[in-house]
């Protein structure tokens, strides 16, 4: 069995819907809490759909994108984003299903996209043979709506009868229907849960279980489920027994059924989602309560393997210390979980970072980081322990884990950095044979850029690692046009990656671009983020300003020709460095950012996030937040840079609200400002690729003109 190396909460609620591919409730956004203060005159930018707000948002919209896109750079850079996004050879994300292949395709034919699939030996080919199972720009058209998919939960071993999750422009909530894939059409008479946040997984072949909004009382401060359902087949949502539920001050509650390599069930497990972080795991049993099980109140389950339940901890706990990867005998823990004993797989070093846990069929298999740096290795379990061996994949490179068999101990890594395009590789995880069999085209000329690697020093003396990619003929003039990117928060990592957007539209034309490895990240493991979190969330923002300093000193750049671009928690986070240290930028990218953090948690999903950054309601926590707060702290009298700052009214995540009264207060105060608001497109600020593209070359426009005019 495989499962998100993070836990899955921070997977639901953070990346997308139960991953970073994971959560809607029918509270949509238009019914947001919108509590009356009167010393702040924006509140009624907070009303998603309301009339005076939506024109607020038109006029703002048109006013920017007459100046953006009449820029004769707009264009170009607009039709090399598409180009890219919608490159016919880019690597077709591989998902085993058995011995098939399924892979969700977007391009210019297939704007919202089409789910197909293919055998392991066509896809394999240069030219996989691949067959449409579903159409989701022709189910949109049948049904008058603008639907985006969210991904499959397929029944295993067949993995014939799937729930799809679809959602109305992007937002978390989603629609959630039975599909055959044998016939490829909805079932009739199927599952059918209509739109919420929340998520259902199955039990049986006619047994589901279901979290979504059942009504008044039902959801959690956060907008998210804490009550768990068990649905048949023929029966009606509200006939569903209960079979768990938390409080409605927790953030959410989940169920799923825990699988072995051949689809029979192990055991059933319920999660409680005391705070973004904190979790109580229970097991369902045939009769009687659920029974709390024994596990650290931070961490997560990641894979069941050879019938161990392995598991990692972000706490000192029961022999085990932050960060490690740990296992129990799931026997043992079924049999009686008070007195079940973990066991020691893998401690990390102090500059190392489990980034990703899998298994095949028969095989552990570890994504390990060394100052940022990643290896694959596959564990194995003998009679004195797990040993390991390192795979032959590239160094010096990211490398993510991705789809494995349970057929086999076949397994997909990707890898990349910042100049090499991606590759997909096919490992066996038995033998250690390790085979390219995609890799994508360059979508810009690297031949002039290197990346190299320096440290920050912060104000508490810890080194910030930050990354480099520049032209290696780079004059330290202090006056090369540099893009800094950061988030620095959620044990989120910044890893090498390849951009062909940011090679095409930024580094050929000159342009440097610098990753910032900050504490509040997850690059060195739970402590690295757990160091800036709360009332030591400043120490983030102060790493990103030293790496900005360090820039600046070693004169790669110089205020006039350095910008910063982060998103959600980064749109936090260049909001601070830009109201802390308006001095240091001259170009700033906000991308549907949290803002006014005195009532982020009254907003949408914000109440999950007070683990984070604390709770405005109690004084002491309020304190510490609104000494970094953006909207609090812009003022007149201040060399703000004119940013950019855009959102999406289908954002039922981040309330577009933030941006709205970012702008309408810079505006309040005289300052020049930018604004964009897609009414589709959801957290990502964009439904489909050609939203995508328009956003990026927004961006990018914007930055040119402020960096390198």
């Amino acid at each position: 069995m495989r499962l998100n190396s993070r836990c899955s909460l921070l997977a639901i609620l953070l990346l997308l819907g139960a991953s970073a591919q994971i959560a809607k409730a029918q509270v949509g956004v238009a019914r947001a809490e919108v509590v009356v203060h009167t010393e702040d005159p924006h509140l009624w930018l907070e009303e998603v759909e309301g009339e005076r707000a939506l024109a607020w948002v038109r006029e703002r919209n048109t006013r920017s994108l007459a100046v953006l896109q009449g820029d004769p750079r707009y264009q170009r850079f607009h039709d090399d984003a598409l180009r890219i996004l919608e490159a016919t050879d880019r690597i077709a994300s591989p998902g085993f299903r058995g011995r098939t292949i399924y892979n969700f395709w977007q391009d210019s034919s297939h704007v919202r996209g089409i789910l197909r699939r293919t055998t392991l030996e066509s896809y394999r080919s240069a030219n996989p043979a691949w067959e449409v199972v579903l159409d989701v720009d022709a189910l949109s058209a049948s049904e008058s709506a603008n639907w985006v998919y969210r991904g499959a939960n397929c029944l295993p071993p067949e993995h014939r009868r799937c729930l799809i999750s679809l959602s109305n422009g992007g937002k978390d909530a989603v629609e959630i229907r039975e599909f055959d894939t044998q016939t490829k059409s909805f079932v009739a008479g199927g599952f059918v849960l209509p739109e919420s946040k929340g998520g259902a997984s199955w039990i049986d072949a006619n047994t589901i279980f279901i979290q979504r909004d059942f009504g008044p009382g039902t959801l959690t401060k956060s907008g998210y489920p804490f009550i768990v359902r068990r649905l048949s087949r023929g029966q009606r949502i509200e006939n569903a027994p209960e079979v768990f539920r938390g409080t409605a001050d927790d953030v959410s509650a989940s169920a799923f059924a825990l699988r072995d390599s051949d689809g029979r069930v192990q055991a059933l497990l319920a999660s409680r989602g005391l705070t973004f972080w904190e979790r109580e795991q229970y097991l369902l049993r045939d009769s009687g309560p659920p029974v709390k099980l024994p596990f650290p109140a931070k961490g997560g389950i990641n894979a069941l393997v050879d019938g161990q339940l392995v598991m990692t901890t972000d706490v000192d706990w029961n022999g085990m210390k932050l960060g490690d990867l740990f296992a129990y005998d799931l026997a043992e823990l079924k049999a009686d979980p008070a007195n079940a004993k973990p066991y020691l797989i893998l401690r990390p070093g102090p500059r190392e970072s489990i980034e990703g846990v899998s298994s095949t069929r028969n095989k552990l298999i570890v994504a390990l980081y060394e100052n940022v740096k990643g290896g694959a290795y596959v564990y194995d379990r003998g009679p004195n322990g797990w040993t390991r061996r390192r795979l032959a994949l590239p160094e010096n490179a990211s490398v993510g884990i991705g789809s494995s068999s349970s057929l086999s101990d076949e397994i997909f890594f990707s890898t990349s950095n910042y100049l090499e395009p991606n590759s997909l590789w096919l490992a066996d995880a038995a033998t250690g044979r390790v085979e390219k069999v995609k890799s994508i085209a360059p979508r810009f000329d690297a031949s002039r850029h290197t990346v190299t690697q320096y440290e920050a020093t912060s104000a508490d003396g810890t080194k910030i690692p930050y990354f480099v990619t520049h032209p290696k003929d780079m004059a330290l003039d202090g006056n090369n046009p540099t893009l800094l990117y950061g988030y620095g928060g959620f044990q989120s990592s910044l890893l090498p990656s390849y951009s062909g957007t940011v090679g095409k539209l930024w580094l050929e034309d000159g342009g440097v671009y610098v990753i910032a490895n900050t504490r509040g990240g997850g690059e060195f493991g739970p402590a690295w983020h757990q160091a800036a979190i709360g009332a030591n969330r400043q120490r983030a923002h102060e790493d990103f300003v030293a790496v900005a300093q360090d820039l600046i000193a070693r004169r790669i750049t110089s205020p006039r020709r350095l910008g910063i671009m982060g998103g959600s928690q980064g749109g936090l986070f260049v909001g601070v460095a830009m109201t802390q240290h308006p001095e240091l930028f001259n170009a700033v990218v906000i991308q549907v950012p949290l803002f006014d953090m005195l009532r982020y948690h009254k907003l949408l999903a914000g109440a999950s996030w007070i683990a984070e950054y604390g709770n405005p309601d109690i004084p002491e926590q309020r304190a510490w937040i609104e000494a970094y707060s953006p909207y609090q702290a812009l003022r007149a009298g201040q060399r703000y840079p004119e940013p950019f700052i855009h959102t999406s009214t289908k954002d039922d995540r981040v309330h577009p609200g933030h941006a709205r009264k970012a702008v309408a207060r810079l505006e309040e105060l005289g300052y020049p400002v930018l604004f964009y608001e897609n009414t589709d497109g959801g957290h990502s600020a964009a439904a489909n690729l050609r939203e995508s593209a328009k956003r990026i070359a927004l961006e990018y426009t914007y930055l040119t003109r402020k960096l390198k005019d």
